[in-house]
């Protein structure tokens, strides 16, 4: 093995980009009678090092590809990495017995790779989902020849070249140009701007007047219930729901056996035992 590829082993795009960039230009390219023994090898015997081999020897062919999407503002080495994640599946894949080179047959699966990170990330609102629409998206952009609107005769001239309808460019086309609005007002914007945020859209089920009725009624009626049902204890038991639940300052156990005389498991008994008394009229 080469010192190349010996140090190109812990190099990754996520790191140091200069340094990888730099890296991947010093890995040997195969020979056409090198590329094709190690194809053998993979595709035969399964050959892991082979495979290895053969994606080191083509990164350089994925940062080009990758560099040529820079204008999408994502990071240029997540680029990378998606497209070395095409490269490695075109590896896989790879059939020597077909005649092609490994660079001819990769292209398309590392590009497949990269418009797939694209179209995940570069808008929150997924911006492309049909065939039509992702081939739209990555040829318009292209296709256009100022940062203005399409023209009604340069639309439809895109449409003739890309196979597809005009009412479908003008549409990828506003998609392209919008952009997507903070979910919350900015923390400087005045009043007369700040309602204008999709927040502010949402609909507030809790100042719903039905709702809050109904609350309103279930609390009251609870609150009558519960006074009815600790009348109807005894005395004894009254005194112990009330101190124990009902006041703000909260006797314990210990302080109603001292008053009461009896021990505290009797004075919890007790309040057990009324608890369950109120609890079976309030559900009466």
């Amino acid at each position: 093995m080469s010192k190349a590829l010996q140090t190109m082993e812990w190099m990754a795009p996520g790191g140091n980009l200069n340094a990888y960039i730099q890296g991947t230009a010093t890995v040997p390219m195969l020979t056409l009678d090198e590329e094709r023994a190690l194809g053998e090898a993979l595709y035969y015997k399964e050959d892991l090092d082979a495979a290895r081999r053969m994606v080191m020897a083509h990164l350089r062919f994925v940062v080009h590809i990758a560099r040529s999407y820079n204008g999408y503002g994502l990071p240029l080495a997540d680029l990378i990495q998606e497209g070395n994640v095409g490269l490695m599946k075109a590896v896989r894949r790879f059939n020597p017995e077909k005649g092609v080179r490994l660079v001819s047959f990769a292209v398309h699966w590392i590009k497949a790779e990269i418009h797939e990170f694209i179209l995940r990330n570069w808008r929150i609102v997924k911006i492309a989902t049909t065939k039509a629409q992702r081939k739209l998206f990555f040829n318009l952009r292209s296709a256009k020849k100022q940062l203005q609107w399409l023209t009604a005769d340069e639309a439809q001239a895109v449409a003739d070249d890309l196979g597809v309808q005009i009412k479908d460019v003008m549409e990828m086309e506003m998609r392209l140009t919008a952009r997507d609005p903070a979910f919350d007002a900015p923390a400087n914007d005045d009043d007369d701007s700040s309602f204008q945020a999709p927040v502010f859209f949402l609909e507030d089920k809790s100042a719903d007047p039905a709702q809050l009725a109904e609350n309103d009624d279930w609390e009251v009626d609870n609150t009558t219930r519960l006074v009815d049902a600790v009348k109807n204890l005894d005395e004894r038991s009254r005194d112990i729901i009330q101190r124990r639940w009902l006041n703000d300052g909260k006797a314990t156990l210990h302080e109603l056996a001292d008053e009461y005389g009896v021990s505290a498991e009797r004075i919890r008994q007790l309040e057990k035992n009324a608890m369950k008394k109120v609890r079976g009229i309030m559900e009466a």
